[in-house]
């Protein structure tokens, strides 16, 4: 214990220590609070984030600065911010390159529904007072950045690097809210009899729904009370009842409960454990295993009760019936489809870059493991489809193809000579225009350096591949004509050339000393001698002839001859005349023989290579061609004498001697080129059906034929061989086991449910059914899944029977039948045990005993259908890898088959297979096409001779038509009107070919008879004949030949001068007039004195001048050219190159042809081009390919089915060939087969297995039917084999359906669909795809239950032609301020709604302010009027005052101011007098109508002129009284002031 002293220290210790601890506290939460405030002043604030840097992709990092901030803005340490929260600087990032672009991109939805933009306060209503037209709407739409590769997400600030994001919401228009619109409502249903309250309803349908944001729909049905029911005595109120049947409840196992240990099985109606028991009863399985399913058969019940007619419950006593529904039955427990788990996903179908943008697809898929049993959840879908997109560098860049072709081939004229004669045949080298071919094909595309490296050419594809227009398989072509080269005839011989240099007449040469001349040189003078005047004078000697041989022969030497005349006699001492014959000199002339000899060669041969010249490179020849080094040609060369043959070569000159060699280019050498082989047609990858043998093709393509010794072309083109490891395609079938015993409900179950112990009635029985293959190997279901239909029924309704039930045996077999088509078969079955003594048993319409059916009839209809086909010519085979050839080899003319389908049915009329009335299914017969038959002309005629003789004339030949063309063959050429062709060419005829040839005067003789005389005037002749100047010999020829009008005179005057005359020379030439023929020009000729006279006399003239006149003595020359001639081809040409001709003449001024030298001479300009290269069309017969394969039929069966095949023009019409056909699609109408389907027949009616009303079962049947595609034609009945396997399906052949009970509320059946509806703005749509509807509506049978009643359904669905309809508002008339206002469709169908509530008008009319004055009423004009009887007093403001009473009778009219005045609507009463008028003077409002006015205006002016007139006529005359002053008109109009 301590000391009390110690106590108090401790006491005070203590409160000290209190005190100092309370100090402290308040000092250590004061800090606290300043380092709270301290903390919350200063916060952290980060700047925006840097850019990413580092490495590409997810490795980069991004940095961004963090300061400390004061609250009141200021920056602070970093200190007095705390580290706890701070931000980060850094972070990690995608930094993104640009070779991201391609792996990243925008993925973008479609956008969204278009929906309204709310208000400012965020609530969306649609606008529909304020709506006119549409209302405005946003629509979005989902953007992301993806990864290409595998679809992932990322952030989006990625793609934004290359391209910005793509907006993500738009403005669009919503029209405007639209109501429901519903039909008129339809007539009132009848009332049915009977006492007590009736109800008597009207329904109407849906035609169109609310659309965006419109009014829902209103009731579709009306009910009421019927007018005066007859009301039941107390207590004797008529009610029917009716046993009305439940649904059936969900299928369930039995509980553990209803099983007890002696095998029975005990029912707790309580339990609602869903938990399962697997038991085993003696008359029931539940679970029945089969190999892949376990089917479980469970039991489902149902309630039976009794209703009255106003839907009270009853006593089921009062329902009571022979046949009690069934309230519990077997079903199946149900299961859903099982499927396994999908697939991995397929490679992606797009495994290469292209420029399409097109994704590629991939897809997965997942097999059935156990299909839905009992209802249970149908399988879903087993495969899935998505787009895939792959894309970066590890893809190779997708192959592309373009076509390609081979070189071309030969150029083969032969081709347009045989279609312009058939009957043509090789005669000669053809040359000229024809057709040339080439092989099309395609190939893929290698790049051009590539190109250069592969030495191999591209394989040929399928030519699919290559898009864009085929080049042409076929072209004109041409090959060159060789054309001879043309010389004119020869001209005369000239003088003979020595070849002995010693000869004087030697060639030309150099001036060279004379010494080194053999001979002396000739006289450089020579004497002369001058007469006399006494002596004899002798003219000068004329030319030499010409030699009258061209050569010597043994007969005869060539001669010339020239002379010289007497002039002048001698005179007594003169030099006396020689003789006679020395006026006369002959010399020998063509002294070398006739007997030519000249050289003559072999055509060169063919271009060899020679050891001797030397290789060059390869270089280009004359033609342009490549060559391949200098060969040589050589040719034989021999001397040959005319007239007799080949002689020994040293008798020609060796100096003329031709050349045997010479060098020559080479062609290189070409070897045949060959595109690889194709690809092996692909063998199926999947099994096949059947044994059928399937082969694999490849071919390659000739692109270069072997040339000038080149390596040839392979033999094979082609190949073909058989596919390996093509596997037979199992075949899986089910195969059902047997079917179990009758499953009944449990004994326990049926007892406690319906009190019988008997085990019989209705029941299931269930088997399995296995997939196996054709060697029974178990298989998969899917298997047998894919190759059928469906799957043959698990379980199936049977029947254990009762005690009561009648039973029977088995149906017998049918009787035979017999070969009559009218016979019938017929099977039995008889009554077993106890049934044999039941009276019900023996009714043998309720339990027949016989059944009877027709026997099938082989006798069959056979009638044609359809028109008949083109007419079909038989096919020549082609082989099936080459192209088309451009010369088809088959037919386009000739017999053929015309094909009509055969329509084959029973007796019964039922479509059969075709084969049972035609093999073939066709009927036909034979048919022509007639050939066409070309315009045939005949062959060219001769030449004719030239029209001119002399100078340029025309040759002429002609065709003329033989045959005109017909069935489309070749037209003719343009035909003159004797129906015939020209062809006309210039020809020159050499004008001095014929000329005269005069020989020497003769002698002059005196004329003087007196003899003596021996001087004087005297004539001399001489003789002259015609020749042909190209004829060798010069003999004559007959004078007519040459030209009459140059004919030279034979005889002429002369005179002998006497020895004392003066003798002059003959005149000389006269000199040359200028070109220009100037007529002021003269020209001259002399002659001088040979003997002067005796006598001084002067002598005559010496010269002798004229004018220069043209075409008189002076003419000028000029060249004349022809007209080009026509387009001359080769002899064997049919058309291509031709050469133009033209011929050149000279022509002197006076028009006569005169030698070409006269031209030359004078130096004239000469015409350069004589030919000019042509071209003649090639005409060209169109060509066809060869027909298609049939394509397949157009419908699978029936009538109407139509296939077709096709041809293709390959090279249209050239020029005037024959035209290509105009049909170029043969169609022919497929055998007649029958179409067989499985039809459903319609629902049947509810049944309720012994119910009156409530849920029972529809069923409906199906069948097999035949029918021929036609709508017309009715189908018929026949074996279900025929439509093969039935589609297994339950849920279309039953169906639950319901029976109202009288006094339920139930649904009507659907409305028939309404009219298809676009929806529009301003009568046009924005949209392209409809709407229809249809309703179910509720009936009330009873008012009672009226709150009990199902909802009215609304069912919409997509149509497409719908209308745009637009809705207005229609009014009836007025009556009695009434009338009836209803909104009509413009297709004038009255409904409600879809007419704007605004616009609506009004129904009724009344007057504002109402009508409270003594006798007044409301007017139909809407304002108040008075009573008949009394008249309108009215206020200034145009209201009724009050009503006053008219004095007097009604047609004396009061002397008052009213409505009419103000142009009011008039008193009713008046307008009840005007009712009945057939021109009412009111409007349907009372308001006057327009042509009241004109009609009183024009009154009122008739009563002015006839006051006027009267007023004239009655007035006495004042001519001296000035015009009295105007009258103011009196004013009829109602002021308005309230002086009444």
């Amino acid at each position: 214990m301590f000391p009390k002293s110690n106590l108090t220290v401790t006491c005070w210790v203590w409160r000290s220590m209190r005190k100092l601890f309370l100090l402290l506290s308040l000092l250590l939460s004061h800090a606290a609070h300043l380092e709270g405030k301290k903390d919350n002043q200063f916060i952290w604030k980060p700047g925006p984030w840097g850019r990413c840097t580092g490495d590409c992709g997810p490795g980069g990092v991004q940095s961004r600065a963090v300061w400390c901030f004061h609250v009141d803005g200021w920056t602070s340490h970093l200190s007095n911010c705390g580290e706890s929260n701070r931000p980060p600087k850094e972070r990690s990032c995608f930094r993104v390159c640009d070779w991201h672009s391609d792996l990243f991109q925008w993925e973008v939805s479609d956008w969204h529904h278009c929906v309204l933009v709310p208000y400012a306060h965020g609530e969306i209503k649609p606008r529909t007072a304020e709506c006119v037209t549409a209302q405005h709407g946003l629509q979005h739409r989902t953007v992301r950045c993806i990864q290409k590769l595998n679809r992932t997400m990322v952030a989006n600030e990625i793609c934004e690097h290359f391209v910005p994001l793509p907006p993500t919401e738009q403005a669009c228009l919503i029209p405007c809210p639209r109501d429901c619109v519903v039909s008129e409502f339809l007539p009132w249903s009848n009332c049915s009899k009977g006492c007590g309250k009736k109800l008597q309803h009207r329904t109407r349908a849906v035609i169109a729904p609310p659309l965006f944001g419109g009014l829902q729909c209103p009731n579709l049905t009306e009910s009421r009370a019927c007018d005066a029911p007859i009301s039941c005595p107390l207590g004797e109120e008529e009610y029917t009842f009716s046993l009305k049947v439940g649904p059936w409840s969900k299928c369930r196992l039995p509980h553990l409960k209803e099983i007890n240990p002696s095998g029975r099985t005990v029912l707790d109606f309580n339990s609602d454990s869903n938990e399962r028991v697997t038991f085993k009863h003696q008359s029931y399985k539940a679970h029945h295993h089969s190999k892949f399913w376990a089917i479980e058969i469970g039991y489902q019940t149902r309630q039976v009760s009794c209703t009255r007619s106003d839907g009270q419950n009853a006593m089921l006593s009062l329902c009571l019936q022979d046949s009690f529904p069934l309230t519990v039955q077997s079903c199946i427990m149900p299961k859903d489809c099982e499927t396994s788990e999908w697939s991995s996903w397929s490679p992606c179908s797009k495994t290469c870059r292209s420029g399409s943008l097109l994704p590629g697809f991939r897809s997965r898929s997942r097999n059935v493991k156990h299909i839905a049993i009992g209802g249970g959840k149908e399988c879903p879908e087993l495969l899935e489809k998505e787009a895939c997109i792959v894309e970066g560098e590890l893809l190779q860049q997708c192959p592309r193809y373009s076509w390609r072709t081979s070189e071309w081939k030969e150029c083969q004229v032969s081709l347009l000579l045989e279609q312009q004669d058939p009957h043509w045949h090789v005669t000669g080298p053809v040359c000229g225009g024809g057709i040339q071919t080439r092989e099309v094909y395609c190939a893929q595309s290698v790049p051009a350096a590539a190109a250069l490296r592969a030495k191999e050419v591209s394989r040929p594809v399928e030519k699919t591949l290559c898009v864009g227009p085929t080049p042409l398989p076929s072209q004109l072509c041409n090959i060159p004509c060789s054309t001879d080269c043309i010389v004119s005839s020869w001209s005369a011989w000239g003088l003979c050339i020595h070849e002995n240099c010693h000869d004087p007449q030697g060639k030309k040469g150099e001036d060279v000393s004379g010494s080194l001349c053999p001979v002396p040189p000739p006289p450089e003078r020579k004497a002369c001698e001058i007469p006399c005047r006494m002596d004899c004078v002798l003219s000068e000697w004329t030319e030499w002839s010409s030699c009258s041989q061209s050569c010597s022969n043994k007969n005869s030497d060539g001669k010339q001859t020239r002379a010289r005349t007497i002039l002048a006699l001698a005179g007594e001492g003169g030099k006396p005349c020689p003789p006679s014959q020395a006026l006369q000199e002959h010399r020998l002339c063509n002294d070398h023989s006739c007997m030519q000899l000249h050289w003559e060669t072999s055509p060169w041969g063919p271009c060899s290579e020679d050891a001797l010249v030397t290789a060059l490179n390869a270089t280009i020849g004359w033609n342009g061609e490549a060559t391949c080094g200098v060969g040589i040609q050589t040719r034989r060369v021999f001397c040959v004498k005319s007239h007799v043959g080949q002689v020994m070569t040293k008798r020609c000159p060796e100096s003329t001697r031709p050349e045997t060699v010479h060098p020559c280019f080479l062609p290189c050498k070409k070897d045949c080129i060959v595109t690889a082989f194709s690809e092996w047609t692909p063998c199926p990858r999947m099994c096949q059906a059947g044994n059928a043998t399937i082969k694999q093709s490849r071919y390659r393509i000739i692109i270069q034929e072997a040339a000038n010794g080149g390596q040839e072309c392979p033999d094979t083109l082609y190949e073909e061989r058989e596919c390996e490891d093509v596997s037979l395609c199992p075949v899986y079938r089910w195969k059902p086991q047997k079917w179990s015993p009758c499953i009944l409900v449990p004994e326990s179950v049926r007892q406690g449910m319906m009190g019988s112990s008997e085990a019989c009635g209705k029941g299931l029985q269930t088997r399995a059914v296995s997939c196996i293959s054709d060697d029974n190997q178990s298989a998969e279901m899917m298997e047998c899944l894919k190759q059928t239909n469906g799957m043959p029924p698990l379980v199936q309704e049977c029947t254990v029977p009762c005690r009561e039930d009648c039973t029977f045996t088995a149906w017998s077999k049918f009787t035979p039948c017999s070969t009559n088509c009218e016979a019938t078969k017929s099977r039995r079955r008889q009554l077993t045990g106890k049934s044999r003594k039941k009276e019900k048993c023996q009714d043998a319409d309720l339990y027949p005993v016989v059944e009877t059916e027709l026997c099938p009839c082989d006798e069959f209809i056979s009638q044609p259908y359809g028109n008949w086909s083109d007419c079909i010519l038989p096919e020549g085979r082609r082989e099936p890898h080459r192209g088309l050839r451009v010369q088809g080899d088959s037919k386009e003319c000739g017999e053929g088959l015309r094909f009509r389908a055969v329509a084959c049915s029973d007796k019964n009329g039922r479509p059969v297979d075709p084969s049972f009335c035609s093999s073939s299914g066709y009927i036909q017969e034979k048919c022509v096409i007639p050939c066409p038959f070309d315009c045939k002309l005949s062959d060219w005629s001769s030449w004719g001779s030239c029209s001119s003789s002399c100078g340029i004339g025309v040759r002429i030949r002609s065709k003329w038509l033989k045959e005109k063309p017909y069935n489309g063959g070749r037209p003719c050429p343009k035909l003159d009107l004797k129906n015939q062709v020209h062809e006309a060419v210039p020809c020159y005829s050499e004008c001095n070919q014929y000329s005269w040839v005069v020989e020497h005067w003769s002698s002059c003789k005196i004329n003087n008879e007196l003899r003596s005389l021996r001087c004087g005037g005297g004539t001399q002749s001489r003789k002259i004949r015609c020749v042909n100047t190209a004829d060798s010999e010069g003999g004559a020829v007959d004078s007519n030949l040459c030209n009459q009008d140059e004919i030279p005179p034979e005889t002429r005057s002369c005179s002998l001068m006497c020895p004392n005359e003066c003798v002059m020379s003959e005149w000389g030439l006269w000199s040359k007039c200028p070109q220009s023929c100037d007529p002021h020009t003269m020209q001259r000729r002399t002659r001088h004195l040979l003997r002067p006279s005796l006598n001084s006399r002067t002598c005559a003239e010496d010269s002798q001048v004229q004018p220069c006149l043209l075409n008189e003595n002076c003419f000028q020359f000029q060249y004349n050219l022809t007209e080009w001639s026509t387009c001359q081809l080769s002899e064997n040409a049919p058309c291509g190159q031709g050469i133009r001709t033209r011929l050149l003449s000279c022509v002197r001024s006076d028009g006569k042809p005169v030698s070409m030298d006269q031209c030359e001479q004078h130096n004239l300009e000469k015409p350069q081009r004589m030919s000019i290269p042509c071209l003649v069309e090639c005409v060209v017969n169109c060509q066809l390919s060869g027909w298609t394969a049939w394509t397949e039929c157009s419908q699978t069966c029936g009538h109407g089915g139509r296939m077709s095949r096709t041809r293709f023009i390959i090279m249209p019409t050239q020029g005037e060939g024959r035209p290509c056909p105009t049909e170029l699609t043969q169609q022919k109408t497929c055998p007649v087969t029958p179409c067989y389907s499985w039809v459903l027949g319609n629902w049947s009616a509810c049944k309720l297995e012994g119910g009156d009303c409530g849920e029972g079962v529809q069923i409906r049947s199906l069948s097999c039917m035949v029918h021929n595609g036609s709508i017309s034609h009715a189908a018929g009945h026949v074996a279900d084999a025929l439509c093969g396997e039935m589609p297994f399906q339950d849920s279309i052949l039953k169906q639950l359906c319901s029976v109202p009970c009288p006094g339920d509320c139930h649904l009507t059946e659907w409305s028939e669909w309404s009219t298809c509806e676009l929806t529009c703005i301003d009568g046009r749509s924005f949209e392209t795809v409809g709407r229809q509807s249809r309703s179910r509506t509720f009936i009330i049978q009873s008012f009672e239950n009226q709150d009990s009643c199902p909802e009215q359904v609304l069912e919409t669905r997509p149509c497409t032609g719908g209308k745009c309809y637009h809705y207005t508002w229609k009014a009836s008339l007025w009556n009695n301020n009434e009338r009836t206002v209803w909104c009509q469709r413009s297709d004038g169908v009255n409904v409600t709604g879809g007419c704007s509530p605004q616009a609506r008008p009004a129904a009724i009319r009344q007057c504002i302010p109402a009508c409270r004055k003594p006798f007044s009423y409301c007017t139909q004009g809407g304002v108040c009027g008075c009573e008949k009887g009394y008249t309108e007093i009215m206020r200034s403001n145009g209201f009724l005052d009050y009503c006053m009473k008219v004095p007097g009778s009604e047609d004396k009219k009061a002397d008052v101011k009213n409505l009419s005045g103000k142009n009011r609507p008039v008193n009713s009463k008046i307008h009840d007098i005007f009712k009945g008028w057939s021109l009412q003077p009111l409007d349907p409002d009372g308001r006057v109508k327009i042509w009241v006015y004109g009609v009183s205006g024009g009154a009122f002016l008739i009563m002015i002129f006839l006051i006027f007139t009267s007023y004239l006529v009655c007035k006495k005359p004042k001519p001296h009284q000035s015009t009295p002053p105007q009258q103011k008109p009196l004013t009829l109009a109602y002021d308005g002031d309230l002086d009444m």
